[in-house]
């Protein structure tokens, strides 16, 4: 049975500094995640040398997996921190800062881009006033069970961490805008703007920059269908290419 939990944990002192490893050793509680961890370390932080260090920082919100906040690179693979639990996972326990995103301090990444591009490819449904206009479309069962699958997508990063395509020097946008574009363009109301969507994601950094790896399907916590998004979204934006080619 373990008497001590051993961390070893990347730190950053701020965005331009050089990186460096430090370990701690806590006492071990049944049913532990990582956040109970860092929880411990933050009440008493002194490394396993004995020494007087500064809080390890990091992000969390929900405790529940849904939030997104907590994704950190643990034992070599991105997951979310809240539910890594000690128990499954091997000693010591690494905990590193995302690869794919701008380091603010230690654990704690920058995943503005992220948010940036929800902007880019118009990531919401306009109401503009027609809630007073009565009752509006039915949405297909089928559908909206379709639809519901993509709707769990909390911007954690996983599918951006995993994507050889993205990376600070790309201008690609990620596999969850795609499947973000699918679920708004689907949405009754929401596919007013789809044709906006649609020539957001057939620009710099769009579809046609996808590797088509299939990293970020592996990646996601939610199991989001996400290569399908991008299968159909592939036809979607080739019609459209096309019925503007003639149009022009």
């Amino acid at each position: 049975m373990l008497n001590t939990v051993r961390l070893k944990i990347r730190r950053q002192d701020n965005p331009k500094s050089p990186s460096y490893w430090d370990e701690f050793e806590i006492p071990y509680k049944p049913q532990m995640n990582v956040i109970s961890c860092l929880l411990a370390i933050q009440r008493n932080p002194v490394n396993a040398r004995g020494e007087k260090v500064a809080p390890v920082v990091w992000e969390c919100n929900c405790l529940e997996e849904v939030c997104g906040a907590c994704t950190t690179v643990i034992n070599s693979g991105v997951r979310q921190a809240c539910s890594a639990l000690v128990d499954q996972l091997d000693q010591p326990i690494t905990l590193e800062p995302m690869t794919k995103f701008p380091v603010v301090r230690d654990l704690q990444v920058d995943r503005s881009k992220m948010f940036e591009t929800l902007k880019d490819i118009h990531a919401w449904v306009e109401i503009d006033g027609s809630h007073n206009m009565g009752t509006g479309q039915r949405q297909d069962p089928y559908k909206s069970l379709k639809a519901y699958q993509f709707s769990r997508c909390m911007t954690c990063g996983c599918c951006c961490e995993a994507c050889p395509q993205f990376n600070a020097h790309s201008p690609f946008m990620g596999a969850f805008a795609f499947g973000q574009t699918h679920l708004f363009n689907s949405h009754p109301t929401g596919e007013f703007d789809a044709p906006t969507r649609l020539d957001t994601i057939m620009g710099m950094g769009g579809l046609t920059d996808c590797g088509n790896a299939q990293n970020c399907a592996k990646a996601c916590p939610k199991n989001i269908p996400l290569t399908d998004a991008i299968a159909e979204l592939g036809w979607t934006t080739t019609k459209r290419a096309v019925g503007k080619l003639f149009k022009e």
